[in-house]
């Protein structure tokens, strides 16, 4: 493919909106009309005039394709059409949506991170919801039977350790072992400049990484999907029939401001693109902003007293971090909120710097990997996807030592990812 060549003004154009996704405040931003006032006759306009267009919010491109279909839904409260989620536009415009799959969270966003959630009937619908983030992970053939069709519509970030494309590998697992097509309403990644980290060594498998990718694996849900379809990584290889409704306008260096916040503690635009480098520190004996209105930004602890000036108090917040590492306790260290994100795209890399600063400032070295000492910590080995980078970390290796340990699996992954790219 030809690489784009903007002008100059483009370019100042996209730098002042990487200023713009920088800030640390709520999401929110452009939106597009409101679908209820959406006419018929709209419906055969498929021009967007060079915006960019969520697949959800072309409306014209799938909804008279579902129009006398049973349909169930993935979703959460990132599924947004305008203003709405989509399971109650698409029921007012007269889409026969039968069940609706939950995961993490929950439907409508209010479970906490890690928190089974239960089946129940949406109050707002009267439809069922199926939770997929509890005992049952994956629809059942039962689930399926009184469906034509799955769409799947959830914003992802861009990260191997968010789960969502977990729950869509399940999802087309299902529907190809019982002869379902899966529509897939594509989103932006946030994060799609980013392939950088190490490719998870398979031994590590876990509920936080499930596919040889990087840390940033620079795909949107659909290209994700087509991999795992290309690359034989759904159970017994089988292979999911595919709808896919693309962005429209978008490439992997567009910058994107999510319109909702994808999880309780991914809350701001700052925490979003700081997210592929500092969830990191869910491995070490460091609190990283859980339990305070601003996690990802911030990362401390107790024992860095007298050596950093910042500080902040992790406090329970239900809904968010109810019992948080180091709760009630003052903890110093770093404050990332006005971090300049530029820096991040600019590089193209997930910045290890930080890990490798806090290790060498921790006054108790023993510790700072030690997942035994809090259930609020994970695996450090998981998270990053290597056994190495513990170990590289503690050793004071530099950072050029470190990424050069993630060659040739990071190249040859990069290579691997062209051929099933649908943006630029």
């Amino acid at each position: 493919m030809k690489p784009y060549r903007f002008v100059p003004a483009m370019l100042m154009l996209m730098a002042a909106s990487f200023t713009m996704c920088a800030q640390n405040v709520p999401f929110g931003g452009n939106r597009v009309p409101d679908p209820r006032k959406i006419r018929a006759e709209d419906l055969d306009k498929p021009k967007h005039k060079g915006r960019l267009v969520t697949g959800a919010d072309q409306t014209e491109k799938y909804v008279p394709y579902l129009k006398g279909k049973r349909v169930g839904m993935v979703v959460n409260l990132t599924s947004v059409i305008g203003h709405k989620l989509s399971v109650d536009s698409l029921k007012k415009m007269g889409v026969n949506i039968v069940k609706i799959f939950g995961p993490e969270h929950g439907f409508r966003g209010n479970a906490s991170a890690g928190v089974n959630v239960a089946d129940a009937v949406d109050p707002s619908t009267g439809i069922q919801v199926i939770s997929l983030y509890g005992p049952k992970i994956k629809p059942t053939r039962e689930d399926l039977a009184d469906l034509d069709l799955l769409i799947y519509d959830m914003q992802d970030v861009g990260v191997r350790f968010y789960t969502n494309i977990n729950v869509l590998a399940r999802v087309m697992e299902a529907c190809a072992e019982n002869g379902k097509e899966l529509m897939i309403l594509d989103r932006p990644n946030p994060n799609g400049y980013l392939v950088d980290g190490p490719v998870l060594d398979m031994k590590l498998k876990s509920g936080i990484g499930m596919f040889p990718v990087p840390i940033g694996h620079g795909l949107t849900v659909a290209e994700f999907a087509q991999m795992a379809n290309g690359e034989g990584w759904l159970t017994g290889k089988v292979q999911c029939k595919l709808n896919i409704i693309r962005v429209a306008n978008y490439t992997h260096q567009t910058p994107y401001v999510l319109p909702v916040k994808p999880s309780p503690n991914l809350n701001t635009q700052q925490s979003v693109l700081l997210y592929p480098s500092t969830c990191l520190f869910e491995g070490t004996y460091l609190n990283h902003g859980r339990g305070t209105y601003y996690p990802f930004t911030v990362i401390g602890s107790p024992e860095l007293k007298g050596i950093y000036a910042f500080s902040f108090t992790p406090a329970s917040i239900p809904g968010m971090s109810e019992t948080p590492l180091f709760q009630d306790k003052v903890c110093y260290g770093l404050d990332l909120r006005k971090y300049n994100t530029d820096k991040l795209v600019k590089s193209g890399k997930v910045n290890i710097s930080w890990m490798m600063e806090l290790y060498k400032a921790s006054p108790y070295k023993g510790k700072f990997f030690d997942s035994k000492l809090s259930k609020e910590i994970n695996s450090i080995d998981r998270l990053a996807g290597t056994e190495d980078f513990r170990a590289q970390i503690i050793a004071g290796k530099s950072e050029e030592e470190i990424r050069l340990s993630w060659e040739p699996q990071l190249s040859q992954y990069k290579i691997m990812r062209k051929k099933y790219l649908l943006y630029l």
